[in-house]
């Protein structure tokens, strides 16, 4: 096994020695992925913060029709405003994101006691709109419950008889496991980082010496080629390997950065918990060098080969965002679905879960049975003229 040490080393210093490449495969994702979610954290907080304390500035049409309901609304500090000839219009073009319309029914509906109507004109596709309807018809349904309770009490009933059922939330969660809700992006940037982190020395190595006739050469040593590719797929993993415990490090330092105080969260990152992640995602590092280099050395040049790349990355992305936008209870059998597993995984870690040791070994031996697979096919390729000599 000595070739394969050779060639490891080799593969290794040489890359070291190439700054560029090494700022990409290994350093680009810890520096840019922390500062890219804390900025965003920041951003996402300090805009639903000024949209939920600036001044509410509410156009209301039909004023004359509830003058008392106007007057409620100024008391908790809303600015009225005459409303535009074509409410619909106004708020399609944008022009205001919410406008309350009384009807002239109102007065009538109030008179004999009916639900009086109160059309709130508002576009919930417009995100930016959503804080400011959301306070709007907060302050309606205050008014409403208002005027409820005074019209029971004239009727000599208590306001109570109108809940017959009140309802106690007892909270379960813990200021780490609702960190989770933070961190819904963490299992996919380490996952994406498994794989980015050896892409560069994967194609190198492989189509890049193919192209630079540098390839040949190294096949004329006295080393079993098996052993060859296997050192190149090996230096390929330790990359990968060193940038996800760089990302999931500057992670945890980055996390007490974040404006998490008023959420009531906790985003430290243990020991431990850094520890069990790295050993769940460990088997994906393998599987990705594998699945790189196998890729890589099939292609006839190093564009053929990146265009590859951007398919694969398609593979750690899809169970990522199937975990995010449909979030479920971890099972047994689904550890057996390779990056799946590790999805649900590190969710269970961050939140400060007991993992059972069956599901851990069982997501590790699934992932790396289809790792070594492809290892073996890549062990394979350089014994075939038609792979050396593609081009």
């Amino acid at each position: 096994m000595s070739g394969l040490g050779t060639v490891y080393k080799k593969e290794v210093s040489e890359n070291l020695r190439d700054r560029r490449s090494l700022f990409n495969s290994v350093l680009l994702g810890p520096i840019l992925f922390p500062i890219l979610f804390i900025g965003l954290a920041y951003f996402a907080s300090s805009k639903q913060q000024e949209d939920a304390e600036k001044v509410l500035e509410v156009p209301v049409a039909g004023v004359q029709h509830a003058p008392n309901l106007v007057g409620f609304l100024e008391q908790q500090g809303v600015i009225i405003k005459k409303a535009p000839e074509d409410p619909e219009a106004a708020v399609k073009s944008q022009e205001v994101q919410v406008i309350i319309r009384i009807p002239e029914k109102f007065p009538e509906q109030w008179k004999e006691g009916k639900p009086a109507v109160i059309e709130l004109i508002a576009d919930p596709s417009r995100r930016e709109s959503g804080i400011t309807m959301q306070r709007v018809r907060g302050l309606l349904h205050a008014y409403g419950a208002q005027i409820g309770q005074l019209r029971l009490q004239l009727r000599g009933v208590s306001p109570s008889v109108r809940s017959p059922v009140m309802v106690k939330d007892v909270d379960l969660s813990t200021p780490q496991s609702r960190g989770m809700l933070v961190m819904i992006m963490l299992p996919y940037v380490l996952m994406i980082t498994a794989f980015t982190g050896g892409m560069h020395l994967a194609i190198d190595s492989t189509a890049g010496e193919k192209e630079r006739k540098s390839l040949e050469p190294l096949l004329i040593n006295p080393v079993p080629r098996w052993q060859i590719m296997l050192g190149k797929m090996s230096a390929t993993a330790t990359y990968a390997f060193a940038s996800l415990f760089l990302t999931l490090l500057a992670f945890r330092f980055a996390f007490p950065f974040l404006p998490t105080g008023a959420l009531g969260v906790d985003l430290n990152l243990s020991g431990q918990a850094m520890g069990n992640i790295l050993l769940a995602i460990a088997p994906v590092v393998i599987l990705a060098a594998a699945m790189l280099t196998t890729l890589a050395a099939l292609a006839k040049s190093l564009r053929e080969a990146q265009s590859y790349m951007g398919l694969v990355f398609m593979i750690p992305m899809i169970p990522s965002l199937i975990f995010m936008v449909n979030p479920m209870k971890p099972e047994t059998w689904m550890m057996a679905i390779p990056m799946f597993s590790q999805n649900l995984l590190i969710g269970e870690f961050v939140r400060g879960e007991s993992v059972s040791p069956l599901w851990l070994s069982m997501s590790m031996g699934s992932t790396l049975l289809i790792g070594f697979g492809f290892a073996a096919i890549a062990a394979t390729l350089f014994n075939r003229p038609r792979i050396v000599f593609s081009n």
